[in-house]
């Protein structure tokens, strides 16, 4: 469903992404782990469309995305969280989601009133009992825990019914119990939809995922199972050591 090629960008002197490939999950869940500075970020910009790469391709079902607008990706299939939460604070939970489901229907009906468009409060709201955010519909998305809004960008993403989330550190600066809350989120549309994820929680990570990627200076240095990448020394030694270390 997503396929990255020798994926390559560099800042100047800087070579934030080098020569990466690796093909998603389709229908699981594929994570990237690395060190801060790995290059994980910088490679969903390339994914999304935010920055186009210096070489490389990526393909999403089969079609080359590569370099085209954010737009036109989205249209095509494509969302993505990211890690500061970007919301419409001042709207209600639901419009922000209504905003998402309302993306996805045709132009023609751009300047129709939202009474004709169908049941989109009844479907945004359907999405928000999924998420456990119905009580919250008519409250201002500003409102809302950080774990709540978390939860609420990764809906809106679902709102526009997409063949492949990117999810950017979904779980940072959550408490435990909304990590794990979003852990079962995660699980649960996994299958409804490929995922790629950046997450630095290492215990949710090999739990959930199918496939992990792990960058190092911005080059793929380990793929594999959760299993397999656990017991790569490499990996160990670049990554997973310091995760181990005493506070």
């Amino acid at each position: 469903m997503l396929e990255l090629e020798a994926l390559s960008k560099s800042f100047g002197g800087l070579h934030a992404v080098r020569d990466v490939s690796f093909e998603a999950v389709a229908g699981g869940v594929t994570s990237i782990i690395g060190p801060n500075g790995a290059g994980k970020s910088t490679l969903f910009n390339l994914i999304s469309g935010a920055i186009r790469p210096d070489w490389g391709r990526v393909r999403l079902a089969g079609k080359d995305i590569t370099g085209l607008p954010t737009n036109r990706i989205a249209r095509m299939g494509l969302a993505r969280s990211f890690q500061i939460t970007n919301l419409f604070a001042r709207l209600s939970v639901r419009e922000n989601v209504r905003l998402a489901l309302q993306a996805r229907e045709a132009r023609s009906s751009y300047l129709v009133s939202l009474g004709r468009l169908g049941n989109l409060d009844a479907r945004a709201d359907a999405l928000l009992e999924e998420f456990g955010l119905r009580a919250y519909a008519t409250e201002p998305a500003r409102t809302l825990s950080h774990g709540d809004q978390r939860r609420l960008e990764i809906a809106v993403c679902m709102g526009s019914n997409p063949r492949v989330l990117l999810l950017d550190e979904p779980t940072q600066g959550m408490s435990p119990g909304e990590t794990a809350a979003t852990d079962e989120l995660v699980k649960r549309f996994a299958g409804r939809v490929t995922i790629v994820l950046i997450e630095h929680d290492i215990d949710l990570v090999m739990g959930i995922s199918d496939k992990i990627v792990v960058l190092h200076q911005g080059a793929k240095l380990a793929e594999g199972t959760p299993a397999e990448v656990r017991a790569d020394r490499a990996v160990q030694d670049a990554y997973l050591g310091e995760q181990n270390e005493p506070a």
